[in-house]
């Protein structure tokens, strides 16, 4: 959540950011500006009338040790009156806050300088990409074939258990899911990670806390009767375990890595897009999460970015880092970077993976803050990043990997499946 010292240091600043995200509002800066004008003057005639109270008390006290009780009595009715309009007062103070926090709570993050204008995916800007497009074989099938071809997922089956989006993983299928998840989570380990297992459903705070909700309460699965959500990522629970927290600075960087599923109704997808793993409503996903001190968060995104390409260029994918633009990027983030790699079957790129710093946004919503030598609290940085989405992974494995002769898998993955060739 943006604070009000961010929309008053440079209110001019804060709308160009504001309206390079593409929203609707950016009016609502000047009517917080306007709010807190409004509770700073009133907070101040409170103030007056506290302090005319306490002289009045005094006075009383001085005029019934001299015994004047009819003259300390008019003053206790002037002491009701100012009572009744410091209630009066202190409930407009209360009802502009309300307003003003209304409103902060609909506004995006801002976005960092070097994001990119645009409103739509092809306004990304296309930072690297590395590895050769394959050429496949002259019968080469996209991968809701192959994983037909060798009996790897049931797609008919998951729908007839749940719905379009749940696929059933078989065999040779489930193991390689099963084997990206080892091989993520030991990577991320060895690269210094600690490991957590999370729930899978939160409640109303924590999504709140790293910014789904409000905005994206549409897209999430709602328990309604017990108010609680299945998670759209790992992101949400373990980032929250530092809610309301206060870090001391000689223990950061945090950095946590937890393998969990992933919920998402992806409401209004259709065509090319939903077919077969290019989007389910439910997938496995690594996440990797760090806390950073803010003068270090830039360089732990970096490092970041950099831990996901190793994973891809084990996995002998090729692959492109795009840095979003304002319109594309998601409400909590100050900058975002996808992975996509190519589907050689499908002729398109797709995405495995978002790394994001959030700098003070999700912090300021949570309440996590850090200590200095001195006590001196501050709002941490938070990042995370999907290292990596399995669905979309395991398509292009399996398209950009396929011979006559079956399917290939990369010689990095082989220990984790126990298996060098699927046919």
């Amino acid at each position: 959540m943006l604070t009000l010292e961010q929309l008053r240091k440079d209110t001019a600043f804060a709308k160009e950011r504001l309206a390079h995200k593409h929203i609707k509002d950016v009016h609502f800066v000047d009517e917080i500006i306007a709010f807190d004008d409004q509770r700073k003057t009133i907070k101040a005639q409170v103030d007056d009338l506290l302090s005319q109270r306490n002289t009045l008390s005094k006075e009383i006290g001085a005029l019934m040790k001299e015994g004047k009780k009819e003259a300390a009595e008019q003053l206790k009715s002037n002491i009701a009156q100012i009572k009744d309009n410091t209630d009066l007062l202190e409930a407009q103070v209360s009802d502009l806050e309300n307003q003003i926090y209304e409103r902060l709570v609909t506004l995006p993050n801002f976005p960092n300088s070097i994001v990119p204008a645009g409103k739509t995916p092809e306004d990304n800007e296309v930072v690297k990409s590395v590895g050769e497009l394959p050429k496949l074989h002259i019968n080469a099938v996209p991968h809701w074939d192959l994983t037909k071809k060798y009996d790897l997922i049931d797609f008919e089956l998951g729908n007839k258990i749940t719905g379009a989006g749940f696929p059933v993983y078989k065999g040779k299928g489930a193991a390689l899911q099963r084997a990206l998840i080892s091989f993520f989570l030991d990577k991320a380990i060895e690269a210094g990670y600690a490991e957590v297992q999370v729930p899978h459903v939160v409640n109303r705070d924590s999504g709140f806390g790293t910014g789904q909700l409000p905005d994206k309460e549409g897209q999430m699965y709602h328990i309604t009767q017990d108010d609680l959500y299945l998670i759209p990522t790992a992101e949400v629970p373990i980032t929250n375990l530092y809610r309301d927290v206060i870090i001391d600075e000689k223990n950061l960087p945090i950095k946590n890595v937890g393998y969990t599923p992933c919920f998402r109704r992806e409401a209004g997808s259709y065509g090319k897009d939903v077919r077969g793993l290019n989007r389910l409503h439910q997938f496995d996903k690594v996440e990797i999460v760090r806390i950073e001190k803010p003068e270090q968060s830039y360089a732990a995104l970096d490092d970041m970015l950099k831990h996901v390409e190793s994973l891809l260029q084990a996995l002998e994918l090729p692959y492109r880092i795009l840095r979003l633009c304002g319109g594309d990027m998601t409400f909590s983030s100050a900058i975002t970077y996808d992975f996509e790699v190519y589907s050689a079957a499908q002729q398109r790129w797709l995405e495995v993976s978002s790394v994001s710093n959030f700098e003070t946004f999700q912090a300021n919503r949570l309440k996590l803050r850090t200590k200095d030598a001195d006590n001196k609290k501050s709002l941490a940085h938070t990042l995370n990043g999907s290292a990596l989405a399995l669905p979309r992974i395991v398509a292009s494995l399996l398209e950009n990997h396929q011979t006559e002769n079956g399917i290939k898998i990369p010689k990095a993955l082989v220990p984790y499946t126990k298996f060098d060739m699927i046919s």
